[in-house]
């Protein structure tokens, strides 16, 4: 374990926010975690991991932990020959950890390529891309509580995921630190999955009829890299609004003035419209307040130019829901945490 006083979390947030920390503590095992609850009082803690998907408005008077914790273990294969179990640390980058299975052959996770973060907060908002969320290959995780920092197993049902979300965004929220996550992946008969997005049309412009896990997780690769902005190279935080779910009357009266709208069914009578077409007619898409803007490629992705405060990409968050709300009489929330 180690300790940085008083520390810039810049390095530590996608999003490329300069605040402080009153001291960024790094946890390298369970122990580590441990160890720091014991010492310091669980209400001054502050928990991060990749950073991916928090929007930090202000300084964090807090002893910031960081998950650093790595490594991979092939628990047991209980459930045939085609199937395993992969126990992962929580501080494995998510996209490394995608790319160790297609290297092993290991199917599931290949729709989720490139997703940014790591892969202890995976299973806090049920990450989700392409027609396949945690949740389909998630078995069980291991959480430290907050509280008196013993670890708990976590089972599928124990986690209650819903679309971008999970127990630990609500009644458990703040309560644990997830450290390990393992999951339920397959060694052959993979369950190949391109009917979401432009999956299929990314494949058949390579002519790929019949793709195996990695031409899918190129394909994946491919798209993202296209309209999604680079962390690295412009801050930001991934998709920063969930898409909104309505119902099939809305819908319709929706689809009388905009029958074009995108949409995607759900159940008998709910529909899923994607925020960054909503965002885009609203006239976002491209726009820049200072160094806090909207992606000019997916209106979805608020970037950070250089030297925004995160109160000012909040600003710009909050003006996007009230116009598309007026336009539209839809409500988009974030995706993002707010801190």
């Amino acid at each position: 374990m180690s300790d940085q006083k008083k520390a810039s979390l810049k390095k530590y947030n996608t999003f490329g926010i300069d605040v402080q920390a009153r001291e960024i503590l790094s946890a390298t095992s369970v122990e580590d975690v441990q160890r720091i609850i014991k010492e310091k009082d669980p209400s001054e803690l502050f928990i991060i991991g990749g950073g991916s998907n928090m929007l930090l408005t202000q300084d964090i008077d807090k002893y910031v932990v960081h998950i650093n914790i790595k490594g991979y273990t092939v628990v047991d294969m209980p459930f045939g020959e085609n199937e395993l179990l992969l126990n992962v640390a929580g501080g494995e980058n998510w996209h490394d950890f995608v790319c160790y299975c297609i290297d092993h052959g290991y199917g599931g996770v290949e729709n989720l390529s490139l997703i940014p973060g790591n892969v202890g907060t995976a299973p806090i908002q049920n990450i989700g891309a392409y027609g396949v969320e945690l949740k389909d290959v998630f078995y069980q995780c291991g959480a430290v509580s907050r509280k008196d920092g013993t670890l708990r197993t976590f089972s599928l049902e124990d986690c209650k995921f819903g679309y971008r979300d999970s127990v630990f965004k609500t009644e458990l929220k703040d309560q644990y630190i997830i450290t390990s996550v393992t999951f339920k992946l397959t060694l052959k008969d993979h369950k190949i999955k391109t009917e979401y997005g432009a999956i299929s049309d990314t494949l058949a412009e390579q002519e790929i009829t019949n793709p195996t896990i990695k031409e899918v997780s190129d394909a994946v690769i491919k798209i993202r890299q296209e309209k999604l902005p680079d962390p690295k190279k412009i801050g930001n935080s991934g998709s920063f609004f969930k898409n909104p779910v309505i119902s099939q009357t809305v819908f319709s009266e929706l689809r009388k003035n905009y029958p074009d709208i995108p949409y995607y069914p759900i159940g008998s009578d709910q529909i899923k419209v994607p925020a960054g077409w909503l965002i885009e007619q609203a006239g976002f898409k491209g726009k820049r307040f200072g160094d806090a803007g909207v992606h000019d490629k997916q209106a979805l992705v608020l970037v950070n130019h250089g030297n925004a405060t995160g109160s000012e990409i909040w600003a710009l968050a909050v003006r996007i829901q009230d116009e598309v709300k007026e336009k539209f009489g839809i409500i988009i929330s974030p995706e993002v945490n707010v801190f």
